[in-house]
């Protein structure tokens, strides 16, 4: 999700419509409309060659059209130059936009049939991967995944990505809808230099997180703040503490919709153990009524401790961030000696999707800017404006990574093979901002909902978005 000033992301973080936030408009009216593309209103391909794999129209038009969010755009911008230099007779016919509104910006567009030829579909208003998938409105991005990478002809694209990002954009079958472009480290954020303050480490057991935080609350500190505006970011350490205690297939099935998912122990556990939280007055005051960036700002101004989020935090709060701060992120705390999986667990995960409309006029060149910026250079260049890991597996040599940074490459190196990865929030996104994040996590973390109360609602949103034949279906292979 990202890197959203409303989401994200980012990602995947960025809002909602239920409960009083600002109401959305259904993707289900974006895709009433159309459903598929007009090959005749299409470019003609060019002549594939060494230099051109995929076939580009080498004058052609490309319009592009990013989510205006914590990684900014002008990564972007970078890459639509290097795009030009690549085909000269396309400079000054490269379009970019910006929006943090996706989905309103967009809907328009692909109802009329004339979508853009690349999206970053990320943010509050982000499209719904799920229905997009079954209404066919997609290009599938094999022949990317295909074509030989910019760096090395002799290797192709797909085989330069690291673990897992490929599948991230499969829904049904071998078809890749979508390539998630950064690639987010998520958990438990803070600042090294406050918990020295308070002669304290990073907890690795839930009863050292709660010595920490009351230790915090004697110095008028807060020990967490999260955006309670935004919930849906609560997952982003919550969902790998419960993988953690209760092993990988718990979270398989809850992103499988299986009946009684949500009702495993070890969720009533890690709900508990965050109601602790709340209960123990650790959570620091207003953080229900939070936006991200404001509850990242008062994080930032030492109010608080820790905080839910992913990597794309270091750059998105960059402004009001501490020069002595030395931003970190921490893999959730064990529970007890019971947990199924080892202290370093995280969630790390392709963010920051692009997609290529099936209706696009220029797909091949969709395709080809995303081959461009899956290059060595792009990578770098991202790396160094954004403080993120891109898809590309490498990319840093010699580079000096930011502390946020640096600290996410280390814990994916701590978590070898332990990483997991949830897919609920790409595979049924209004299930887990609106319902799950707003509808539920949202009110147990402000203390109006019970963790048993909000079980008990999550499973019943989670049972009636299985039998919704209207959302379409998908399941880990």
């Amino acid at each position: 999700m990202g890197s959203t000033p409303d989401f994200g992301r980012r990602d995947l973080i960025k809002r909602s419509a239920a409960l009083g936030l600002v109401a959305v408009p259904s993707i289900s009216t974006l895709t009433a409309c159309a459903s598929g593309g007009d090959d005749g209103n299409k470019v003609d391909k060019g002549k594939k060659s060494d230099k051109n794999p995929l076939a580009v129209n080498e004058s052609a038009a490309l319009d592009v059209v990013i989510f205006d969010g914590g990684f900014g755009q002008k990564y972007a911008k970078d890459a639509e130059a290097e795009y030009e230099k690549a085909y000269p007779k396309t400079a000054g016919k490269v379009k970019h936009s910006a929006t943090q509104k996706i989905q309103t910006v967009l809907q328009p567009r692909f109802n009329g049939g004339t979508p853009p030829d690349l999206i970053d579909n990320s943010g509050a208003e982000q499209m719904d991967f799920g229905t997009l998938v079954a209404k066919n409105q997609l290009t599938d991005l094999t022949p990317l995944l295909d074509a030989p990478s910019v760096d090395d002809p002799s290797k192709k694209v797909r085989d330069t990505l690291r673990p897992g990002v490929v599948e991230m954009g499969q829904f049904d079958g071998k078809p890749v809808w979508i390539l998630y472009y950064a690639y987010t480290v998520y958990g438990v954020w803070y600042s090294k230099t406050n918990l020295e303050k308070l002669d304290a480490e990073y907890p690795e057991t839930w009863d050292d997180m709660l010595k920490v935080c009351e230790k915090a609350k004697k110095k008028g500190i807060a020990g967490w703040t999260y955006p309670g505006k935004f919930p849906y970011y609560m997952p982003f350490s919550l969902y790998p503490f419960i993988a953690k205690i209760g092993g990988p297939d718990t979270l398989i099935a809850i992103d499988n919709l299986e009946p009684n998912a949500w009702k495993h122990p070890a969720v009533k556990a890690a709900f508990e153990a965050y109601y602790e939280l709340y209960k123990k007055g650790y959570i620091l005051k207003g953080s229900p009524g939070l936006t991200h960036i404001e509850s990242q700002t008062a994080w930032n101004q030492g109010k608080a401790l820790f905080i839910p989020n992913g990597s794309w935090v270091e750059n998105e709060a960059k402004k009001t961030t501490p020069k002595d701060f030395q931003m970190s992120v921490g893999a959730p705390s064990s529970l007890d000696s019971s947990d199924k999986m080892p202290f370093g667990t995280i969630w790390a995960s392709g963010g920051e999707p692009f997609i290529v409309p099936k209706a696009a006029k220029n797909p091949e060149g969709g395709m080809e800017l995303l081959r461009i910026m899956l290059g060595e250079k792009s990578t770098k260049n991202f790396v160094k404006q954004v403080s993120s890991l891109t898809s590309l597996n490498g990319g840093t040599d010699g580079l000096s990574l930011p502390p946020g940074l640096q600290s996410a490459q280390e814990a994916l190196e701590k978590a070898g093979t332990n990483v997991v990865n949830p897919r609920l929030q790409d595979w049924y996104v209004a299930l887990q901002k609106q319902q799950i994040g707003v509808g539920a996590l949202g009110e147990m973390m402000a203390g109006r909902m019970t963790p048993a109360e909000a079980i008990k609602k999550i499973q019943k949103f989670a049972d009636e978005t299985a039998k919704d034949d209207a959302v379409k279906k998908y399941k880990h292979a």
